[in-house]
């Protein structure tokens, strides 16, 4: 369903663990974490794959995020921090190692020490995948200028900031973000993403990206739950994500001027 300009939005809050349904109404398939136990649709986990056996018959445990490798998988729903418990002290050992041998019986499994570390930048790549995708689809608004001005005019749906953009940037945009959803007031604030300036710059093909914005609905859609489960693995919730300090954006101004330095 498309949005209207001037309704509310709420810049990535979406909890993968609870889309149990497509965008067509169909039931997503579930898989359940190895870890927890807890099912949850297959999307906003990690799949586990291994890789053929070496020589001395060991197989090395490795991540599958696009859940495309042939074969049984395991699946993970923990974030970064628990994942790292439950390898514990040694190679693979802990509880991770129980769960893997009972996911892939009779395998003799190798596990990375960087397993959390590959995960992580495995997701990370995804998400500027994404983010190239939608701007070359033309789909991506960039530009302080430009944005503020689309944001004003209400034709800005979701906001998004790099992780190193400055507050005092960050909050005009969200200021003028705001005047033209209609919510001033209400301390609504743009997606702090968990990629710096030099990355959405690679990521984009452009030089000093700071913020960003989309105001195709279905762009969004497709980039949320890539984000959701970036932040959701590396413990930041999309909540708290939000750019700006709330105090700061107690009062609306007219509309603000956009900081030079953070194009």
């Amino acid at each position: 369903m498309r949005t209207p300009h001037n309704e509310r939005v709420n810049s990535a809050k979406v909890d993968p663990s609870q889309a149990r349904t497509s965008g067509a109404g169909e039931a997503c398939p579930e898989r359940k974490c190895i870890l927890t136990g807890e099912v949850a649709p297959k999307g906003g986990l990690i799949r586990l794959a291994i890789s053929p056996e070496g020589p001395d018959g060991t197989a090395q445990v490795l991540p599958d995020l696009l859940a495309r490798a042939p074969g049984r998988g395991a699946w993970l729903g923990v974030p970064r921090a628990e994942l790292e418990a439950a390898m514990g002290a040694g190679k693979g050992g802990g509880k991770l190692r129980g769960a893997l041998a009972r996911a892939f019986k009779g395998a003799r499994l190798e596990v990375p020490g960087d397993l959390p570390e590959r995960i992580e930048t495995g997701l990370r790549r995804l998400l500027s995948d994404r983010l190239g995708l939608e701007m070359r689809a033309g789909k991506l608004i960039l530009g302080s200028d430009r944005i503020a001005e689309q944001a004003r005019r209400g034709r800005v749906g979701r906001l998004m900031h790099a992780s190193d953009a400055s507050q005092d940037g960050s909050r005009k945009l969200d200021q003028a973000w705001r005047v033209g959803q209609d919510i001033e007031g209400s301390g609504e604030q743009g997606i702090r993403l968990p990629l710096d300036r030099a990355a959405l710059s690679v990521a984009l093909g452009r030089d000093n990206v700071v913020h960003l914005a989309l105001a195709d609905n279905a762009s969004a859609k497709r980039i949320e739950p890539v984000l959701a489960r970036l932040l959701h693995f590396i413990g930041r919730s999309a909540e708290a994500e939000h750019a700006g300090n709330d105090a700061e954006n107690e009062s609306d101004g007219p509309h603000g001027a956009v900081q030079r330095g953070d194009e």
